[in-house]
């Protein structure tokens, strides 16, 4: 069968990706400082697009799609940075511990995970996922617009904050949201290494997961992952007006994304195919919350 390498559709859906994201950090970074005559929000935006078009040539040349989450690391890394130090030299480095505060947050959480994600698939080979839209110009560079578009929306609200630099540190809203980041990353951070160290035991090969964490619900990382990013929506809230509430889409987008898009659904279907004749996966599924941590 001939492989279509240019599908003019995947370019309509590029597209449209890189309007909206215009769109939005135009719409959040209204009356927000500018650089150059952009909205910093805008810049930060763009790097994440120029990182991951970026890396998407070596990585279609060479077919491989191992680089695909260090390089989401990498944006990360950047659009925070450039917040950082953009906000910075138009303050007159007159900035302030709030936004300090969640820039090293985010730094802390992206290592982490993009550090543990590269290590993954370092060990387990190639993503299954990928194999089709390697062989597609058009389609892989949809897949990397959409991590692009990924980094920009779950970082939205922290850019926002940063760039804001409210001056207040400590109130209400900065101790619950500090308190939900650190439950969100301690929970990520368990749940990821109990199944790591799961996997890695040659006995619970071709077994489900369901001790620790994980006796406790079925997907535990991604509750933590969920938390970690409305913690950061909390803390800034006060630093937050008019239009700039449109960044909540951070978190709306991080719990859509993990459970209706790419991962609590897929999971549950493979899970499902693979263990669902098995009783002691049917009794698992049926104790065991989905998401939200607690045992019935």
């Amino acid at each position: 069968m001939k492989v279509i390498n240019h599908n003019p559709k995947d370019y309509l859906a590029i597209s449209f990706i890189f309007f909206i994201s215009c769109l939005l950090s135009y719409g959040v970074g209204f009356e927000m400082p500018t650089y150059s005559g952009f909205p910093i929000i805008f810049i930060c935006m763009v790097f994440s697009f120029l990182v991951h078009w970026i890396a998407f040539i070596p990585s279609y040349f060479f077919k491989t799609e191992k680089f695909y989450d260090i390089s989401g690391t990498l944006a990360y890394l950047i659009v925070i940075g450039s917040a950082t130090l953009l906000t910075k030299k138009l303050s007159g480095e007159q900035f302030f511990l709030r936004s300090y505060i969640i820039s090293i947050l985010v730094i802390i959480w992206a290592l982490r995970l993009g550090l543990f994600l590269f290590i993954r698939v370092l060990k387990n080979g190639e993503d299954r996922r990928f194999r089709e839209p390697m062989k597609s110009f058009s389609k892989f560079l949809l897949w990397w617009s959409m991590s692009a578009l990924w980094v920009f929306l779950t970082t939205l609200n922290a850019v926002t904050l940063i760039i804001n630099n409210y001056k207040i540190t400590y109130d209400y809203f900065f101790f619950i949201g500090i308190s939900l980041w650190i439950s969100g990353f301690i929970i990520e951070l368990i749940s990821d290494e109990q199944k790591r160290r799961f996997k890695k035991d040659d006995k619970n090969k071709e077994l489900f997961i369901s001790s620790g964490l994980w006796s406790l619900s079925r997907h535990p990382n991604y509750f933590g992952e969920i938390v970690i990013w409305i913690g950061v929506f909390v803390i800034s809230i006060p630093a937050l007006h008019g239009m700039q509430f449109l960044s909540i889409l951070s978190p709306i987008f991080v719990y859509f994304l993990l459970t209706r898009i790419s991962g609590v659904n897929l999971l549950e279907e493979r899970a499902d195919l693979k263990w669902g004749n098995l009783e002691g996966y049917k009794r698992y599924k049926k104790n065991t919350s989905i998401l939200f941590p607690y045992k019935s």
